[in-house]
């Protein structure tokens, strides 16, 4: 799917001086972290997205943007899977 947005000159020319000219890139990068925030995608989704060729690289861009990839909700989510597979 193509996504086509439209950016007042003044205000494109703004985001140009901070982001350089890959401004899809970081719009992309910019969805991408939102959603993976939201858990809309997972990590191997956000792999593909991106075009990562491993979950490492995903993990150094999450590290870079302040985004934990495994949470405390993870952790209790695998805990209690253990306890039950002590059983």
């Amino acid at each position: 799917m193509e996504v086509t947005i439209q950016v007042p000159e003044d205000i494109a020319h703004q985001i140009q001086e901070k982001w350089g000219q890959d401004i899809p890139r970081h719009v992309l990068e910019s969805v991408a972290l939102e959603c993976f925030r939201k858990r809309i995608l997972g990590e191997s989704q956000l792999r593909r997205l991106l075009g990562f060729e491993t979950r490492f690289e995903v993990h150094a861009f999450l590290k870079q943007h302040e985004v934990p990839f495994y949470t405390l909700e993870d952790l209790e989510h695998d805990r209690k899977a253990l306890d039950q597979l002590a059983l």
